[in-house]
């Protein structure tokens, strides 16, 4: 998995953006799969900003469904990648999860 600028939850499965989870990828993506899934999800967000830009709204769905296929394919949304049964926070705020006293902790020591 590629390093990422916010912190990520000691068993790896997610990033915290603003207080709230965000899955990570699925770390048994080989690199080239991996590549090719981000490759995919930019070519369609680029394809939601052109079609927001231009109002052709059948395009941004179909743009937008794009979008959710790769991040389904990558991991990051859909079923989770992981097999011990842990329920999915993806999208939670960190106050209501499990996370909280971690990342509580790791806020209380960025400020020392």
């Amino acid at each position: 998995m590629s390093d990422t600028q916010y912190p990520v939850t000691p068993d790896q499965r997610y990033f915290v953006v603003r207080g709230r989870l965000w899955r990570r990828s699925n770390p048994a993506l080989s690199n080239e799969q991996r590549e090719r899934l981000v490759r995919e999800l930019m070519r369609c967000r680029s394809a939601v900003g052109r079609a927001k830009r231009s109002g052709d709204s059948e395009a941004e769905k179909i743009a937008r469904s794009g979008v959710h296929a790769a991040k389904v394919a990558l991991g990051e949304r859909g079923p989770v990648w992981w097999d011990d049964g842990a329920p999915d926070y993806n999208r939670y705020l960190v106050k209501n999860t499990p996370y909280r006293d971690w990342y509580t902790q790791l806020r209380t020591h960025e400020g020392e």
